[in-house]
């Protein structure tokens, strides 16, 4: 019996992607490039294991909004918010099949544009042309919506200013870029956040809790 893949080499483990049995070079060549890897795959997460070293160090002047302070001072205060978003974001992307990092990058990217037009008093919505994106996009504006009308309802007033969101925003984008592995179909991300925080985003304001920071 063949690789799966190559139809060549032995093969040597079973791949759930290809659901097959595939050689081990083929499975570091063309995991999360030609095959959609699921994100159980005992493979994918022990390669998750060593990628952290093998990701390149993006350059200073190559990082987007870096005039947007990010401290840690914003995420403490915010740790509700943050889980809420990270959390909405890893549970469209879960929910919607085809989704990888670069589509939650173009998501963050419209978001992030979105609120900077909030800061100038000019509202523009930069609505994402990639579908995909788009969805993870209007469904959080739309969860931002339903956490700022919990609080309203809880409290009596609006405490998530929009300076705070576009501060969280920037802090989810800068993660991401950090973790993308770079492969054409790699959700390296979504896999983080899915360590981070919980898939299960509350329809009010959740409590605050310690949150681990990537």
């Amino acid at each position: 019996m063949a690789c799966a893949i190559c139809d060549t080499r032995r093969p040597r483990r079973f791949c759930p992607g290809v659901r097959g049995e595939i050689c081990s070079l083929c499975c570091g060549n063309e995991r999360e490039v030609t095959v959609n890897c699921p994100l159980e795959c005992e493979f994918l997460q022990e390669a998750r294991r060593h990628q952290r070293g093998d990701l390149a160090e993006i350059p200073q002047n190559e990082i987007p909004n870096r005039d947007i302070q990010v401290t840690e001072k914003l995420l403490r205060q915010n740790e509700a918010l943050l889980s809420f978003l990270s959390a909405t974001i890893l549970r469209t992307a879960l929910e919607t099949p085809g989704v990888i990092d670069f589509d939650i990058r173009e998501a963050l990217d419209s978001l992030i544009r979105t609120y900077r037009t909030l800061q100038s008093g000019v509202y523009y919505e930069s609505m994402p042309g990639n579908p995909l994106a788009g969805r993870i996009y209007a469904t959080v504006q739309q969860a931002l919506a339903e956490y700022r009308k919990a609080e309203q309802q809880q409290l009596g007033m609006t405490k998530t200013r929009d300076a705070d969101v576009l501060g969280l925003l920037v802090f989810l984008q800068h993660f991401e870029l950090d973790r993308n592995n770079g492969r054409r179909r790699g959700r390296a991300f979504l896999d983080a956040l899915r360590y981070f925080y919980s898939p299960e985003p509350e329809a009010e304001p959740p409590a605050a809790s310690s949150l681990i920071l990537p």
